[in-house]
């Protein structure tokens, strides 16, 4: 039996298709989703693969989802929520994503600080809103590499 707990954020799914709520389980570094039946997990969202179909890619869809993320200012600790947005382009024919474009965004004491546009790299997307802080504001880690 593994130590390691599940976090589970909830999200939405939208492709040429409709939208549905999904959620998403994340263990350690390994996140997880089922999407009109299908599982999908990876080390990150850009990178989600159908379970027991190697190389099949999540693309052509958007998600979102939000993380709680915990803020330590003055030896407290508060809550934020990082609300992201991940847009996911088509497959290419060696297999790879022709755009995986990600914004995020953190709502804390009244404010929102956004990333801009990323091409789908969560820790430097995360590092934009870091250095938007406030001084002594010190955002704490998310639990998985998220996108």
């Amino acid at each position: 039996m593994s130590s390691e707990s599940t976090e589970v954020w909830a999200g939405w799914y939208r492709d040429r298709r409709g939208a549905e709520a999904v959620t998403i389980a994340v263990r350690g570094q390994q996140l997880r989703m089922c999407i009109r039946g299908v599982e999908y997990e990876g080390a990150r969202m850009a990178a989600l693969e159908a379970v027991g179909a190697e190389g099949v890619l999540l693309s052509g869809c958007v998600l979102e989802w939000d993380i709680p993320l915990p803020v330590h200012t003055d030896g407290a600790t508060e809550r934020a929520t990082l609300s992201c947005l991940l847009t996911l382009g088509e497959l290419r024919s060696e297999g790879r994503l022709d755009r995986a474009d990600l914004n995020l965004t953190l709502h804390y004491a009244g404010a929102a600080f956004e990333s801009g546009v990323a091409g789908g790299d969560f820790d430097s997307a995360l590092e934009r809103i870091r250095g938007q802080l406030p001084h002594g504001v010190e955002l704490g880690a998310p639990a998985a590499a998220g996108a």
